[in-house]
């Protein structure tokens, strides 16, 4: 696995899991300002640019972060965190390993699978996949993201970089993905964030999480688009971060 690394004299690990087309890039603000207190790790998820294998499923990925932490932190970490993609394999993770991590942010991450898009994605790409290379075409993609402007050159080089196989591949997990009943068993102090201006699925899929995980906590915050508190709101995060795990 791959990954890029801050802060690593630190004792507390955190783990950051980008969302789906994204990279380390999503928690770099986070990470910049962490870094001084806690070691931050931010892997690239398989089939993403730079990450060293295919994506096969939501549930490999899981499988390889555990594996990871096993390797190198003994099995646990102080914090994990994801958003999109990177917050289902973060509740995969929650629920193959009860007692992986102490703290758990989960942001934006949808639970209610959809077939109608899953047989969708496949025919959208085969037809426009090849438009990516396109610096227009990737700024129309990027706008639509609500990505502050100044990531812009990761965020058309990393898509570039994404072959269409593994575009495929993680979007059409990214719409099936269901919540696993052993997630009950987390012992892990779990909060969840979800935009108040996101989707009617996404926000569901926020209750459903926080009805599966009774002690969690569950936030709505206003005015904020799908990603947007992690990825353009990195201080905020970052002091979310302390707050939660000062408790």
């Amino acid at each position: 696995m791959h990954y890029v690394e801050y802060g690593k004299e630190n004792n507390n690990t955190i783990l950051l899991l980008h969302g789906g087309g994204l990279s380390w890039w999503n928690y770099e603000d986070v990470a910049k300002s962490l870094q001084k207190d806690y070691h931050i790790i931010l892997p690239i998820l398989d089939g993403h640019a730079e990450s060293d294998k295919s994506f096969t499923t939501i549930e490999d990925n899981a499988a390889e972060i555990i594996a990871f932490i096993d390797a190198h932190f003994g099995g646990s970490v102080f914090l994990i965190g994801g958003l999109s993609l990177g917050g289902q394999i973060l509740l995969e993770i929650l629920s193959q390993r009860n007692d992986v991590c102490n703290y758990a942010i989960i942001e934006s991450a949808l639970v209610i699978p959809s077939k109608l898009t899953h047989s969708m994605i496949k025919p959208a790409f085969e037809s426009s996949f090849g438009l990516i290379q396109y610096k227009w075409f990737s700024k129309l993609q990027f706008k639509s993201l609500k990505i502050k402007s100044d990531l812009f050159d990761y965020y058309f080089r990393d898509t570039c970089a994404i072959s269409k196989k593994d575009m495929i591949a993680f979007l059409q997990a990214n719409s099936l993905y269901s919540l696993k009943e052993s997630i009950k068993n987390c012992s892990a102090k779990v909060h969840i964030f979800v935009g108040g201006k996101e989707n009617k699925a996404m926000q569901k899929s926020a209750r459903i999480i926080h009805q599966a995980l009774q002690e969690s906590v569950l936030q709505v915050l206003p005015n904020l688009y799908h990603g947007e508190f992690s990825i353009n709101h990195g201080n905020d995060y970052s002091n979310k971060i302390r707050e939660i795990t000062a408790e």
